[in-house]
């Protein structure tokens, strides 16, 4: 469960910490398993939030023109 998580699609991560939620709220883990997913899911819910970031920043990115055509607005 300590893989690097930098490579994970939003989607991947997201399955991961649902997952990992369903863990948590099921209460069958022992103490140091809970905290650690505990951990693992604070890391993953970071990286989707980033990805997310992301992609608001492309969207916001695109600008429509006069004439009804869009195109991308370069990123700072």
């Amino acid at each position: 469960m300590s893989q690097d998580i930098s490579g994970l699609s939003f989607e991947d991560a997201l399955a991961e910490l649902e997952r990992i939620v369903k863990g948590l709220e099921g209460g069958q883990q022992k103490l140091e398993d809970a905290i650690s997913a505990y951990e693992r899911g604070a890391v993953l819910r970071q990286h989707c939030e980033s990805k997310l970031a992301e992609a608001e920043a492309r969207v916001q990115a695109i600008v429509q023109r006069a004439d009804g055509s869009l195109a991308a607005r370069a990123l700072p």
